[in-house]
């Protein structure tokens, strides 16, 4: 049977699988050990944040403070700026580095970045898309994909399942340089603002790089189940 098959073969995913715990524990305590340093400056991330907009010139940013854990964001369509409780009204290394990371994104938008154009493109496509893969699979098996003398529509809907797939590991590709290019932007707005110091500087840079192993570990996700399906659909060809 396909779908036993596909739950099966999740055995795949078990290396991707530890490895994103891994990497979610990782940014967690790195966080967690850098929220305890305040920078020497005294500025709070959100202060920070809308003195480098005025200076840079980017109207009609919001800073808003939002509920949760790690839970910043940029949001392009309304260009608000949100920063978790813990980052919000904190002056430590880990609330600045993120607070930045995510200004790395408005600056993003605000100069027209290609790659977070076509990621805004991208992401809606692939969720959208992953709602509709395990009906196809449903599909799949119902007109018998590899039924001698039948199963066409089978085959169609398995294939086009396979490309739904390759949509999620694109939108995952595409994020990865984003949010690299997002972090390098709030090291140098961090340094070149005086910010932080050298020593701070090396911290914030082990903050941000601990959040970036979590898009690896997605994109590399993406990938073997990509890799999983892609192996079951032409499994049952033969």
């Amino acid at each position: 049977m396909l779908i036993i098959e596909y739950y099966i073969m999740g055995i795949i995913l078990i290396p991707a699988i530890i490895f994103a715990l891994w990497a979610q524990m990782r940014v967690q305590s790195t966080f967690n050990k850098f929220a305890k340093v305040n920078a020497q400056s005294g500025i709070v991330a959100s202060e920070l944040i809308n003195r480098l907009a005025k200076i840079i010139g980017m109207q009609g940013l919001s800073v808003i403070p939002v509920k949760g854990n790690l839970t910043d964001n940029y949001n392009s369509k309304t260009k608000t700026l949100s920063l978790s409780e813990q980052v919000y009204n904190s002056s430590s290394i880990s609330a600045l580095g993120v607070a930045c990371h995510e200004f790395g994104h408005a600056i993003q938008d605000y100069r027209r970045y290609a790659p977070l154009k076509m990621r805004s493109v991208i992401v809606p496509v692939a969720n959208f898309a992953s709602t509709l893969l395990f009906p196809l699979v449903i599909l799949g098996l119902i007109f018998g994909f590899g039924v001698e003398g039948g199963g066409v529509l089978g085959d169609i809907f398995l294939w086009a399942g396979v490309i739904l797939f390759g949509t999620a590991v694109l939108a995952n590709l595409i994020t990865l340089p984003v949010e690299y290019n997002a972090s390098n932007r709030a090291i140098i707005v961090l340094r070149d603002s005086l910010t932080l110091n050298e020593d701070e500087l090396k911290a914030a840079k082990k903050v941000l790089n601990a959040a970036a192993l979590t898009y690896v570990a997605a994109l590399l996700i993406s990938l073997l189940n990509l890799l999983r399906f892609l192996l079951i659909v032409l499994a049952r060809r033969r």
